[in-house]
């Protein structure tokens, strides 16, 4: 049972992890509801695995950079405006781009020292 001045910084940390599980199942929901109706369309077993890789590297980079960072990286990729991202992380929306901006810098860079290719840009 968590108590006293423990149970903010609970709550807070249970509130961002179930936003982005809402954010994760809605980005799958997309995603499915958008999956190719014919074989002729689908990717090929190598395209896939390659889309694979790629996703674990960015999962495992994001795993490497501050959590604050990272948190700001998954929820502007959920398409959530800054002041949406300022809401859940308690922080002043006019900092917000500067953040995300510092946040992808050290994604970029971590990225380039782990596997020494440049991420490809959407």
């Amino acid at each position: 049972m968590v108590q006293g001045g423990q149970a903010v910084g609970w709550l807070y940390r249970t509130a961002v992890r179930m936003s982005i599980d809402e954010l994760r199942k809605e980005a799958r929901r997309i995603r499915n509801e958008s999956l190719p109706l014919t074989w002729q369309s689908a990717k090929t077993p190598e395209e896939e695995h390659a889309a694979e890789e790629e996703r674990d590297r960015v999962r495992l980079v994001l795993a490497s950079l501050d959590p604050r960072q990272a948190e700001l990286l998954l929820l502007r990729s959920n398409d959530l405006s800054y002041g949406d991202v300022a809401v859940l992380l308690d922080l002043n929306p006019a900092s917000v781009g500067t953040l995300i901006s510092r946040a992808q810098q050290a994604f970029r860079k971590e990225y380039l020292t782990q596997y020494g290719e440049p991420v490809y840009e959407r």
